[in-house]
């Protein structure tokens, strides 16, 4: 079962994160490579970065479920945003997905970068994770049907 939580003698998480998530023996780590906010066609789902990440929320979803997991196997986010004032939009847009994905706490890691820009001018929100599966899925799960797995929330 995967574990999240924040320990006492750190500061509480200032989003939604947990400080610490750990990974169960029997399951593989899946690296996701930075997504962008495209859609399937490749076109680009706004120049906002609300738009932008609420399509790479989408898109993560959309690679878990490949893989037959969902945002309960995501133990590590990594944000980047093309400058501050970028920041509100991708924040709204994690709010709202995250209130879907994690109507009980329990949030993955994440952090945080404002860069000065990504490959293109247009693209202002990159976000790549990794996820824990489990390591021996079902075969029927291989169509990328959802997993029954209890995440622990401390």
């Amino acid at each position: 079962m995967i574990r999240r939580w924040n320990p006492p003698g750190v500061a509480p998480p200032v989003a939604q994160y947990s400080h610490l998530v750990s990974v169960p023996p029997d399951h593989e780590l899946v690296l996701i490579a930075g997504q962008f906010g495209l859609l399937p066609d490749g076109t680009l789902a706004g120049l906002d970065a609300e738009s932008q990440s609420l399509q790479i929320f989408a898109n993560i979803e959309t690679l878990l479920a490949s893989m037959g997991a969902g945002p309960e196997h995501l133990v590590k986010l990594f944000t980047m945003v093309t400058g501050v004032e970028h920041l509100e939009g991708s924040r709204v847009a994690r709010q709202q997905v995250f209130d879907r994905w994690y109507p009980y706490g329990g949030y993955p890691t994440n952090s945080l970068a404002v860069l000065a820009g990504l490959s293109t001018p247009e693209l202002i929100v990159q976000i790549d994770g990794m996820a824990a599966i489990p390591a021996r899925l079902p075969a029927e799960q291989a169509d990328g049907l959802p997993l029954a797995e209890a995440i622990e929330v401390v």
